[in-house]
């Protein structure tokens, strides 16, 4: 005997009965998207107006932390030899410690093709990597393409249905007179 699917539980909610009643629903959620927007706007011009006001408080602080993380920084490699003891790469001093690192190494790559030509020539193939992979785009490209790829054993295609519901706006549009008049 074949399971039954769980059934979710939803609270049920009043639904309109007529076009017109849906209608009014769509405007209702027009004018509570309306007011989201507002509520967010006004929590950005906040948030925008307080960052700004910190960025001012903190801008003499970085700048003197920057001047004094400079000054150290001097001081540290005139004196690097006589704080660094047997090859270490940190210094501990009485309120803490000054170090240096090396980053991982790095490849920068400009001109890709023209490399890749010049590896073969030298055949230094080593360097060299080929990459094998499914090309979703053609499984997708038509029906027939479809109904091929999704006989292979791993491809799974699933497409879904939404439903959307977007109430009409207007934008409010931004009229400025010009200061030279047009004769008619």
């Amino acid at each position: 005997m074949a399971s039954k699917k769980p059934r979710i539980k939803t609270q049920a909610l009043p639904t309109p009965q007529t076009r017109e009643e849906a209608e009014a629903l769509l405007l209702r959620i027009g004018a509570l998207q309306n007011a989201a927007r507002r509520i967010e706007a006004d929590m950005n011009d906040a948030l925008a107006s307080l960052k700004a006001q910190c960025e001012t408080e903190a801008q003499p602080i970085n700048q003197e932390m920057q001047e004094k993380f400079q000054a150290l920084h001097a001081w540290a490699e005139a004196h690097r030899e006589t704080i660094l003891k047997g090859g270490a790469k940190t210094a501990k001093l009485a309120t803490g410690e000054v170090s240096w690192r090396k980053t991982p190494p790095k490849v920068g790559l400009r001109g890709q093709d023209k490399i890749v030509e010049t590896l073969k020539n030298l055949g230094l193939t080593q360097f060299l990597r080929t990459k094998e992979e499914v090309n979703k785009e053609a499984v997708l490209a038509d029906e027939e393409s479809r109904k091929l790829a999704s006989g292979v054993s791993g491809i799974t295609i699933t497409q879904r249905e939404e439903f959307i519901a977007k109430p009409f706006e207007t934008e409010l549009e931004v009229v400025e007179a010009c200061k030279k008049q047009v004769a008619a």
